[in-house]
């Protein structure tokens, strides 16, 4: 899905070796750190359950800014020993961590007992704001007497590029200035290669005891049942210098969780019958809106944490995908972000060619070097089809004229891109490649260097045609022709149409595979088809280029038991040569790659299949702490009464797979949004808004959904779907505007 390969790879020379430079070495599992994390903006943190960041080989733990790590080392003792944990809670809203410790039994010198575990109490409250960590740290003594009391805490920046973490080694680095020490804060600063200055103030209040370059210290004397608050601030290049204590902090804490009601606002509510569905539903939409940060063309998610921070083109449109129907605020940033940064010259170092939309950003001082190629990186072959589906989906939900307008060049250059540059070959399929040894040798979203092979195994050779990126390109084509019928353009509309209808047949000839059972998962540079059983085929009915005819022998293949598990479907079925399923890519279940499937599943009418789908990834996420869908998880076969398996190194939160419960939910539901705005005057009608469910499902684990605050033109409406017997019944309960709700059986 990004820069980084995640499957194993092999000790090699040529093409491959570049690849290996970007993976990330799965030395560690973070299912065994179970890190908590944080999030505002372009920051990020990663901490234990201590609420420290443990530095060393292999930690992704620290804080993060704008791809760098500014603080790597964290870390708290009382009385010289670390404190045990008794609970540590993120906020269901994800705005604040708060880590419950107290003391352990504590010695003298001599091994005599001199404070019983359990009389100290404390409690870490954190959060991030506008590039600033803040903390809270409040010491009790709950014993009958006074307690001497040293709090030490240690710390160290590396400002070491995100890449670094992930583990690629650097030839050369910058430089550390000598720390600044003051009477209550630190600077510690590195001037890079490229010239920039990167600093970090900690700052305390009251005024330490003590306080170095490495080490803070607090004496206290508590009297019995006496607390005492300590506030810390962690700065990453703050432009002045900031006194701490309780009134920033409260300040503080008041913004953040203004701003974060505010944009989760937005968000149609949804509560069930299911409490534990309630508990999944509310953190995928706490788990979006922490991941969104707030770009000048709106909000835009950034992809996961906590390699993924930072602006992804594909994983953001496939999320406003799966979301516009809760939110469609989303899918008008993340489209807008993206025309600001298409490309608009060849540049073979970034893949780069004229109309392509976005793959990936980085800030930090290897991707300013140029020693990663992905300071703004276009390498992916399904973004810009995705950018123009998207488009077509934002105005069909919204009848939003003004944003589509504004937007229309862009989706004219994407339309170019995929004529011009796409299709390399002239043979109506668009293809991949890339430009220099140094971009990504896979570039659609299963990215891995072993992702695309033959049925004996062997690795195709580019340039690639896979079966999920003509199924977009048809999408795309399908939504062109929507946006231009509705602009009053008839000519190109039908244009459009009768380009996809060319190409849903020559897909049909060049991918379907009858002894097989589905389509290819992609022709190789010769045209050879990759005659693989994979999730890919299932995206063909996600977009409709598939044949109906096609769609029944395809939903039996995709929920065959070689490919569904049990947990969901696997990426590559049990089957296939290099079916792995602690691969990335080759056998593990990913969420979003499900959803997108189940929506096409429902698509064409077999909403029994994406029920299925939903219920096995909600069973998942019940194993699941936080009850929160990772990245991936690994394809082994559900088990009676045992959990998935999970993957290591896979990204939690991930904005994609946030977003699947989400999409899982619509897709049984059927719903669907109808402004019906006027093409003339390019203005709603109030009297033509529509809501509609089309032959909705429950799930067997859900017997009742509300659904509040769904928004359309300039009314919105809540209802109620029911289980009644072998029926489905919908209520609607209230609504505000002239607006219709229509449920089809």
């Amino acid at each position: 899905m990004s820069s980084i390969d995640s499957s194993p790879v092999p000790a090699s020379s040529g093409p491959m070796a570049t690849v290996e430079k970007f993976f990330i070495p799965a030395t560690s599992s973070l299912q065994e750190r179970r890190p908590l994390t944080l999030k505002h903006g372009d920051t990020f943190a990663v901490f234990d359950h201590n609420g420290d960041a443990v530095s060393g080989p292999d930690s992704p733990e620290g804080l993060f800014h704008r791809d760098t790590r500014y603080l790597s080392h964290l870390s708290l003792t009382i009385n010289g020993k670390p404190p045990m944990l008794l609970s540590s809670i993120l906020r269901d809203d994800n705005a604040t961590l708060t880590c419950d410790l107290t003391n352990p039994d504590l010695f003298d010198d001599k091994g005599r007992l001199v404070l019983g575990h359990d009389v100290i109490h404390l409690r870490r409250s954190r959060f991030l704001w506008n590039a600033q960590c803040y903390e809270r740290l409040s010491i009790r003594n709950f014993d009958d007497r006074p307690r001497p009391i040293r709090i030490e805490i240690t710390f160290g920046a590396d400002f070491a590029d995100l890449f670094e973490v992930r583990g690629t080694v650097r030839a050369k680095r910058g430089r550390h200035l000598s720390p600044v020490v003051e009477q209550d804060c630190v600077f510690l600063s590195y001037i890079g290669l490229d010239n920039q200055n990167r600093s970090t103030q900690l700052s305390f209040d009251p005024k330490p005891t003590e306080l170095t370059t490495g080490h803070v210290t607090y004496d206290l004397q508590l009297a019995p049942h006496e607390s005492r608050s300590l506030f810390i601030e962690i700065g990453c290049d703050q432009k002045e210098t900031r006194k701490p204590g309780h009134r920033s902090f409260f300040l503080a804490l008041r913004d953040s969780r203004r701003a974060l009601r505010a944009s989760s606002s937005r968000a149609a509510s949804i509560t069930t019958s299911n409490e534990i569905f309630n508990e999944v539903a509310q953190r995928s939409i706490s788990d979006l809106y922490m991941l969104m940060t707030d770009k000048p063309e709106g909000p835009y998610p950034y992809a996961g944490i906590p390699w993924f921070s930072t602006v992804f083109g594909r994983d953001a449109l496939i999320t406003a995908l799966e979301t516009l129907w809760l939110d469609p605020e989303i899918a008008r940033g993340v489209l807008g972000h993206l025309a600001t940064n298409q490309a608009t010259e060849i540049d073979p170092v970034a893949d780069a060619e004229p109309g392509k939309i976005l793959h990936e950003v980085r800030c930090g001082e290897m991707a300013e070097l140029g020693e990663v190629p992905f300071r703004r990186y276009y390498g992916s072959i399904d973004s810009t089809p995705l950018f123009v589906m998207l488009a077509g989906e934002y105005l069909g939900r919204t009848g939003d004229f003004a944003t589509i307008d504004r937007l229309l060049p862009h989706i004219e250059a994407a339309l170019t891109w995929i004529d011009d540059h796409g299709d390399r070959d002239g043979d109506g399929f668009v293809e991949y490649g890339r430009q220099t040894e140094e971009g990504l040798v896979n570039q659609a979203w299963k990215d891995s260097h072993d992702s695309i092979f033959h049925a004996d195994g062997t690795l195709a050779k580019g340039p690639i045609a896979i079966a999920e990126v003509q199924a977009y390109v048809y999408g795309a084509w399908q939504a062109a022709a929507e946006i231009f019928q509705r602009l009053g353009r008839p000519e190109r509309a039908a244009g459009f149409l009768a380009r996809a209808e060319g190409l849903r047949r020559t897909f049909d000839t060049s991918f379907f595979d009858e002894e097989l059972g589905t389509y290819v998962l992609a022709l190789d540079g010769d045209k050879r088809p990759c005659r693989v059983r994979s999730s890919n085929a299932g995206h063909a009915l996600f977009t409709g280029i598939a044949y109906p005819e096609r769609a029944r022998q395809l939903t039996l293949t995709l929920m065959s038991a070689s490919s569904f598990c049990g947990w969901g479907i696997r990426t590559i079925a049990s089957t296939e040569a290099l079916y792995n399923p602690m691969s990335y890519h080759n056998g593990s279940i990913w969420p979003h790659d499900n959803a997108l499937i189940a929506r096409g599943l429902a698509r064409y009418g077999y909403r029994a299949e994406a029920a299925r789908i939903f219920e096995g990834l909600f069973a998942a996420s019940t194993y699941i702490e936080l009850r929160r869908l990772p990245e991936l998880f690994c394809g082994l076969p559900r088990r009676r009464a045992q959990g998935p398996t999970f993957y290591p190194v896979a990204c939690s939160p991930q904005a994609w797979a946030a977003a699947t419960p989400l999409s899982l939910l619509q897709s049984c539901l059927g719903l669907e949004f109808d402004p019906n705005a006027l093409q003339i005057s390019l203005k709603f009608d109030p009297n033509a808004l529509q809501i509609s469910l089309n032959e909705p499902r429950l799930p067997s684990f859900l017997d009742e959904v509300t659904l509040r605050h769904l928004l359309i033109g300039n009314g919105s409406a809540d209802i109620a779907i029911r289980r009644s017997g072998l029926n489905v019944v919908v209520d609607v309960i209230d609504r505000k505007g002239n607006i219709r709700v229509l449920a089809t059986a």
